[in-house]
């Protein structure tokens, strides 16, 4: 049985340290970095509020759908 790939931090849409906008709330986020769920092995973002600092995980593939947007640095 073949080991599935592990998530490498700088294969996602966004890169560590990327500053996005979330469409609907309007919140501010960081990336910090791409990981896998332990669970399921599933690649998942790990970002930041910028208003709050808390630190969130959303799957790689609801991050790359629209929901976010750039920021222009």
């Amino acid at each position: 049985m073949s080991k599935p790939k592990m998530a490498n931090p700088d294969d996602g849409l966004f890169k560590p340290g990327t500053k996005l906008r979330h469409l609907k709330t309007g919140g501010f986020y960081k990336v910090v970095l791409l990981a896998n769920v332990e669970a399921s092995l599933e690649p998942a973002y790990v970002y930041e509020s910028l208003q709050s600092h808390d630190f969130w995980i959303r799957p790689q593939a609801e991050m790359e759908d629209g929901r976010f947007e750039l920021i222009p640095e």
